[in-house]
């Protein structure tokens, strides 16, 4: 598990000695299992959440900041909600207010998720108005999502940017803060905002349930309806703290795994012409790099005209392998199938069929193959894509 350097979650961390004069990237913020495991080993310092009193003193010109949402059973988009606000600078100690009391959110400095109002001039983030039907596509035209937004959506949407500099000391202007950014959304956030809107995934009766995402963890911590005490002041904490933890693992992730995949990607399709002037096929130093998702990204960023049929890498053991670019990240049709008489092919036989030396296999299903060289893969393609050429009926399968 990571072990992570600051979520503000009022957690006394007595096992790491840790600079916090700078603000750290979330490599920094998040350590390895080996080196450290303080995150299990943490003092919980509970906030007083409905306390009056300040959690360190303040003069008259200084009031506690204070961030409000509902009392009662929580859910994960408030819970989201409020750790992304207590990760910014401005926010890292406020309290946070749970009540449904007008006069107590009225002296809030910001509120989710209650209230009744989205206004973010006043930092009023609610969206159980009747009249509120926003999604990311109607408030930032240009982001395509079309998801209703919860709390967690909309404290995102406002302060997710600023979030994700702090975070990953990434500037405003890096293309890969825009990608990042776009990316936790699509594949956390938003799943948030869905299942507290109650938007299904598809039409239908489902075939099996899935009873383990973020939400429904968050829900178990709620108090059981025949618990003695219904208090669920602990159960937010823990539930703030799990989320959390999740959120910056997968910020961590996607930021020193995902993004240099994706440049690696990026430099191969960029230099694709330089493997084969067709520019449907490219090359990986090394295998091990999850190509497929970035690929098909890729293609429409930088408006590849021509689809890419072939992917070449190294294995583990030093061969060359060519695998098809499938039609899509769920399916297993191809693009492009390597030459239907060479599947279920191996070795001398194969390299006699082909007429190239070097071949390994071809896969009965015809989505991969292998060659003791890269010019030997790289000629397993060439020869596919001059097949279809000629006839296109070999085409995909």
């Amino acid at each position: 598990m990571w072990c992570i350097r600051r979520i503000a979650l009022n957690l006394k961390i007595n096992t790491c000695q840790i600079n916090l004069t700078k603000p750290a990237s979330v490599l920094q913020l998040l350590h390895s299992q080996a080196s450290c495991r303080c995150l299990l080993s943490v003092d919980v310092k509970a906030p007083r959440y409905m306390s009056s009193q300040p959690k360190k003193l303040r003069t008259a010109n200084m009031p506690a900041v204070k961030i409000g949402t509902h009392n009662g059973s929580f859910h994960c988009d408030e819970v989201l909600a409020c750790f992304i606000l207590r990760q910014l600078p401005e926010y890292k100690d406020a309290e946070i207010i749970r009540t449904r009391d007008p006069k107590q959110l009225a002296e809030c400095d910001i509120v989710v998720d209650v209230g009744g109002e989205f206004d973010p001039k006043k930092h009023r983030y609610d969206h159980h108005q009747r009249t509120f039907a926003d999604s990311f596509h109607s408030l930032r035209p240009e982001k395509p999502w079309v998801t209703k937004l919860s709390s967690a959506g909309l404290v995102y949407l406002h302060f997710g940017r600023q979030l994700l500099t702090h975070l990953t000391q990434l500037k405003e202007g890096d293309r890969q803060l825009d990608v990042l950014f776009d990316k936790l959304y699509e594949n956390f956030v938003e799943e948030v905002d869905a299942i507290d809107n109650g938007i299904s995934q598809y039409d239908g009766e489902a075939l099996y349930a899935v009873s383990t995402t973020l939400s429904a963890r968050v829900g178990h911590l709620n108090p059981r309806w025949n618990s003695k005490s219904q208090d669920t002041e602990e159960g937010f904490r823990k539930a703030m703290k799990m989320v959390g933890e999740e959120f910056l693992d997968r910020l961590e992730f996607y930021q020193s795994s995902w993004l240099p995949a994706r440049a690696v990607v990026e430099e191969a399709v960029k230099a694709r012409h330089q493997v084969d002037p067709s520019g449907e096929v490219v090359l990986f130093s090394q295998g091990g790099c999850p190509w497929k998702e970035h690929l098909f990204s890729l293609e429409k960023d930088l408006k590849v005209e021509s689809p890419i049929k072939f992917v070449l890498f190294s294995d583990q053991n030093g061969q060359w392998r060519v695998q098809c670019v499938p039609a899509g990240l769920n399916t297993f049709q191809n693009r492009l199938s390597l030459l239907e008489e060479w599947r279920g092919i191996r070795d001398e036989a194969l390299s006699k069929l082909s007429g190239i030396e070097g071949c390994v296999f071809v896969h009965a299903g015809g989505f991969i193959g292998g060659n003791k060289s890269q010019e030997g893969a790289l000629e397993m393609a060439r020869r596919t894509l001059q097949a279809a050429a000629k006839s296109p009926a070999n085409g995909s399968s």
